[in-house]
């Protein structure tokens, strides 16, 4: 059989999805420090960046069980894209401060958005304002201070750098990721990992290449030949890369996305029928996508809490059941096959304390992602989660 792709070990397995929260490299930097996660995701990133606008793309926090709305892009604490910080040149903080930073220590002292009711979230953002070049300069920042502080044997913590684009373009995303990730191992530095977003339900006119298979079989396609290092660019570091997906509704979907993942394997394959699919983990699930919130109004009825039309990415405590499902489901179905069986599984969705932690874990999830709950509650949640396992020796 052929070779394994290289594997993405994240140690604690607790880690932060991309988010909004993950936009500046303040906030990398600290979710960098904090001692109760093991990696750190970046927030979604383009070649030449995403033109966000406040005025269109924004989020919401809303409880559950009333529907209230808590809090709001641009209200207390709640500016998705910040205070005017520089936005693309990735010299600075760049993309505004996505909200509150929270506290670095990891103690529970930085305030998130939300308030005690504040459970779900509803967004139409797109991906982040800074262009992937940004957030190579923010890696090699925050690798150098690490490397500068530390006085003891390091143990750097994966930084999985979160891309989307055309199949080229992510080809491209992927040979500046190796070419970085060459220059950090040579000093014994930061681990990279690449994750392709292919489930954004924000983007006016483009569907998630998730959803189907001839798109998805694509992006596996040049993405394996990039990884290969067959287009003649010298990759020398090969770098884990994974697939974050939409929410799976049912059976046919699973069918599909595994079916692809199966077909992908003759890519590695010496002609015998025996490779191994070029993935090496699978990030499940994004928000669900046309979801509406609606607000109270002074008029008589509700108005949506999201601009025209209102619709919007679901994520936090609804989406943790499906969340769950998908999970659960694609393990069984990557493990039902030797050329998928070695795919990692990241759970996401509406983990917020260690019981929905716990339940990540139990259903197949190798590391846990959290999003919302980070928005809503700070930097503080990853410590919670933490003392409420106990610590990490479970």
């Amino acid at each position: 059989m052929s070779s394994l792709p290289p594997r993405l070990t994240i140690n604690p397995p607790l880690f932060n999805s991309a988010n909004p929260w993950a936009t500046t490299l303040e906030q990398l930097r600290a979710l960098y420090e904090c001692p109760s996660t093991g990696a750190v995701t970046t927030r979604t990133a383009l070649l030449e960046g995403f033109g966000h606008d406040d005025n269109v793309h924004q989020f919401v926090f809303f409880g559950v069980g009333t529907h209230r709305v808590c809090t709001k892009s641009g209200e207390e604490g709640g500016d998705a894209e910040g205070e005017g910080e520089g936005k693309e040149d990735g010299k600075g903080n760049g993309g505004g401060q996505g909200g509150r930073e929270g506290g670095r220590d990891g103690k529970g002292d930085g305030r998130g958005y939300g308030d005690g009711e504040a459970d779900a979230s509803l967004n139409n953002l797109g991906y982040s304002p800074i262009p992937l070049d940004g957030y190579v300069e923010f890696i090699r920042k925050i690798d150098e201070e690490a490397t500068q502080q530390e006085k003891k044997p390091r143990k750097p913590k994966p930084l999985i750098i979160s891309v989307t684009g055309t199949p080229d373009e992510v080809a491209e995303c992927y040979a500046r990721i190796s070419a970085l990730a060459e220059i950090l191992v040579h000093r014994g530095g930061t681990k990279l990992a690449m994750e392709v977003n292919l489930s954004c339900p924000n983007i006016p006119g483009k569907p998630p290449p998730a959803y189907e298979s001839g798109a998805l079989g694509g992006y596996l396609r040049r993405i394996a030949e990039a990884a290969s290092g067959e287009e003649g660019k010298g990759v020398k570091v090969r770098v884990p890369w994974g697939l974050k997906t939409p929410p799976y509704t049912h059976a046919g979907q699973f069918d599909m996305f595994i079916s692809a993942l199966r077909e992908s394997a003759t890519l590695s394959s010496d002609g015998n029928g025996d490779g191994v699919c070029p993935v090496s983990f699978v990030t499940a699930t994004n928000t669900l996508g046309s979801c509406l919130v609606l607000t109270s109004s002074p008029s008589p009825a509700p108005i949506p809490a999201l601009p025209h039309p209102g619709l919007g990415g679901l994520a936090g405590a609804p989406l943790h059941p499906l969340a769950l499902g998908n999970v659960a489901t694609l393990r069984r179905m990557l493990d039902a096959a030797p050329e998928t069986r070695h795919i990692s599984v990241l759970g996401i969705g509406g983990v917020s304390d260690a019981a929905g932690y716990l339940r990540m874990r139990s259903v197949g999830a190798d590391a846990v992602g959290v999003g919302t709950a980070l928005g809503g509650r700070g930097m503080g949640v990853f410590a919670d989660i933490e003392r409420g396992l106990g610590g990490w020796e479970i």
